[in-house]
């Protein structure tokens, strides 16, 4: 049986209940723009960060730049998560019963390291976490595997003896391409047919990853 070392967690959508703020919030942009989001746009941004995400932004909102919206949106965020981090049910317990197996863990998120910080710090994960990966750090967001690969370097692992857990389409792409076993738990958006040979498990919450994982680590 592999020996198993590490364990990268995104942020938004798996260890916190926060990417339907983010979704919420992009939104009321859109309506303050006089703009109706196609659909598709909830899959297509979510897990996507930099150029990645203001290509997209750029694509539903007809702008030529997108940054700005991508500030904008985040910073919004920000204030309302000052208020409250909603932690995903069965988090705690998950990052608890890796501890205990001595996994390193770390967290791989496209948000900014000043907002990775506050909800882990808000939500009394901080001291659990071995290393952050931001999506200001890495020069390609995902889909592209670079945060994975770096967050494997910076806990010590060889990312093919690292666990990701992963809601997103983007993030999934990465974490395999990483070579990673990659777990998706779905939020907002089911797995599709050509995402669910890449993941290693799906699982309906971290609760159920954690039973799983009991008989693997």
């Amino acid at each position: 049986m592999k020996r198993y070392t590490g364990a990268i967690f995104d942020m938004d959508g798996v260890l916190f209940d926060t990417e339907q703020v983010f979704q919420d919030t992009w939104r009321e942009i859109a309506d303050e723009m006089g703009i109706v989001l196609a659909d598709g746009y909830t899959e297509a941004i979510s897990g996507t960060n930099g150029q990645w995400m203001c290509r997209v932004i750029e694509r539903f909102y007809h702008v030529e730049d997108g940054a700005e919206i991508m500030h904008e949106c985040r910073r919004r965020v920000r204030e309302k998560l000052l208020k409250a981090v909603p932690v995903k049910t069965g988090v705690p317990e998950i990052v608890e019963y890796l501890r205990s197996r001595g996994i390193r863990m770390a967290v791989a998120s496209s948000s900014t390291r000043e907002q990775i910080i506050s909800n882990l710090t808000l939500s009394g994960l901080l001291p659990s976490i071995d290393a952050i990966v931001s999506g200001e750090e890495v020069e390609n967001g995902k889909p592209d595997p670079e945060i994975f690969l770096r967050a494997a370097q910076a806990i010590d692992c060889d990312p093919t003896c690292c666990f990701v857990f992963e809601d997103s389409k983007s993030g999934v792409i990465a974490g395999h391409a990483a070579g990673c076993d990659t777990i998706m738990v779905p939020d907002l958006i089911p797995p599709t047919e050509d995402i669910i040979p890449l993941c290693f498990r799906i699982y309906d919450s971290m609760s159920d990853a954690l039973f799983a994982l009991r008989s693997i680590v």
